[in-house]
């Protein structure tokens, strides 16, 4: 078979302690799934059904582990926060899964960042348009190495957190998701079915904030090791 032009690379991430690579599908982000965190942006934090966006598989950001990646300032805004995430990666098909059965479906775990052009995703709502310039631009989901759950068993609890040039920004622990992880993903997949590849962004603990170029994040969740992107 022959393609008009080259097919785009398979995007993916490094797998601690072995050579493959976790192919990426598809980018699932749960928006305001920590109480403080909804407070902070204006919204009741009541436990109503959880709530999806999405970006492009080609927006992660790969970063090696005892590397730091490099995150462009993206052009457009003028101010761009970081939100930093537990992320589940996804090894098994599924469909309408049974809350009970839901951690069956996960792979791994990965460290994850939202980066948001907070100026236009404010517009987007304030105008009632989607937040995809907001949420899904080029880069905008740098992503540490997939920790295996035969390696790091499954995270439930654990102190998440992020610095930005040593200063600490956010903190919290993962046992706060309003929605936990295996709910999440019950819930997702009555909405998507989900396939081998797909990464699904937990939520960001309160304490978001802007970066400007040259500043360094450093951020990690309990049990999986730690990474570093600046901004460029």
């Amino acid at each position: 078979m022959s393609y008009v032009f080259a097919p785009a690379p398979v995007v993916a991430l490094p797998v601690v302690g072995s050579a493959d690579q976790f192919a990426v599908h598809r980018i699932y982000c749960v928006g305001r799934n920590y109480e403080a965190h909804a407070r902070e942006m204006g919204h009741d934090p009541e436990r109503e059904p959880p709530f999806f966006f999405c970006k492009p598989a080609d927006a992660a950001l790969p970063v090696a582990q005892g590397s730091t990646g490099e995150f462009p300032y993206p052009p457009g805004s003028s101010s761009v926060h970081f939100e930093m995430e537990l992320v589940v990666a996804i090894g098994k098909e599924g469909r309408e899964i049974p809350v009970e059965r839901a951690l069956d479906h996960i792979y791994g775990y990965a460290l994850g960042l939202d980066m948001t052009r907070r100026d236009l995703q404010a517009e987007a709502k304030k105008l009632g348009r989607p937040w995809d310039t907001a949420k899904g631009f080029d880069h905008s989901a740098p992503l540490g190495a997939v920790h295996p759950v035969a390696q790091v068993g499954h995270i439930g609890k654990g102190a998440i957190w992020l610095k930005v040039n040593g200063v600490e920004k956010q903190r919290s622990d993962v046992s706060q998701l309003i929605w936990p992880v295996a709910e999440t993903l019950a819930y997702l997949s009555t909405l998507f079915e989900l396939q081998p590849g797909d990464l699904v962004f937990t939520g960001t603990p309160e304490g978001v904030g802007p970066v400007v170029q040259g500043d360094l994040m450093t951020g990690g969740v309990d049990g999986l090791t730690e990474f570093s992107v600046r901004v460029i």
